[in-house]
């Protein structure tokens, strides 16, 4: 069996080793960042209509100041990010598992909301909603990272960030084994080439992705 090679940061990562150990997969964590908390000014809560979340890690590390603004309802990305919004005492107004895209497509245009986000953040220029970002995490890279026999991986990418750095780790030479499986187009076209293949996900969720790499290490290639 292949092994699959889970590069997110924690517990992000052992959350989808886990999930790709119930599918009978053969995954491993290894993960290429350290998520940190930023200092961060809690803004005024009448300002906004909404806390606009795109990651659970905003919740991990948002601190104190959230305490603030637990009068806003939440629009979550991601059914992980909507859950710990709610065991920190928010009230979830709407939550998507299909992208930040999808979800603010889905809600009602002109909500002022607030997007409590990370240093490396992506938020659609063309969105309908009046969106301000505020920095409340980071994700720093994680040194002396050991990649192990990399021989026949399937390496999951679950940002542009992460494939970048997937893509400076490894040689050009020790690629053509290694099959890749992305969350997103753009994560995809962030590792470069000279891999055995490329392939992103149908949607950008952990299970999308892990179905995505389910079918990989069930065609035949490098073991």
């Amino acid at each position: 069996m292949r092994r699959v090679l889970v590069l997110r940061p924690e517990p992000g990562a052992s959350a989808t080793v886990n999930r790709a150990r119930a599918r009978g997969l053969d995954a491993v964590a290894v993960p290429l960042f350290e998520v940190e908390p930023v200092l961060w000014e809690v803004p005024e809560e009448a300002s906004f209509d909404g806390l606009l979340l795109t990651s659970a890690n905003a919740v991990r590390h948002g601190g104190e100041g959230l305490g603030e603004l637990r009068g806003l309802p939440v629009y979550a990305v991601g059914a992980a990010t909507a859950d710990a919004a709610r065991q920190a005492g928010f009230d979830v107004a709407s939550h998507g598992d299909a992208g930040v895209e999808r979800l603010l497509a889905s809600i009602e245009p002109g909500l002022r909301l607030l997007h409590l986000a990370g240093e490396d953040r992506t938020v659609p220029g063309d969105a309908r909603q009046d969106i301000q970002s505020i920095v409340a995490y980071r994700s720093r890279e994680k040194d002396g990272v050991d990649l192990g026999d990399l021989k026949g991986v399937v390496a999951l990418i679950h940002s542009p960030r992460a494939g970048a750095r997937f893509e400076a780790l490894v040689e050009l030479r020790a690629r053509s084994s290694i099959a890749i499986a992305a969350i997103s187009g753009d994560a995809a076209k962030a590792v470069g080439g000279g891999w055995a293949s490329v392939d992103a996900a149908d949607s950008p969720s952990d299970e999308a992705l892990l179905a995505l790499t389910e079918r990989l290490c069930n065609k035949s290639g490098p073991r």
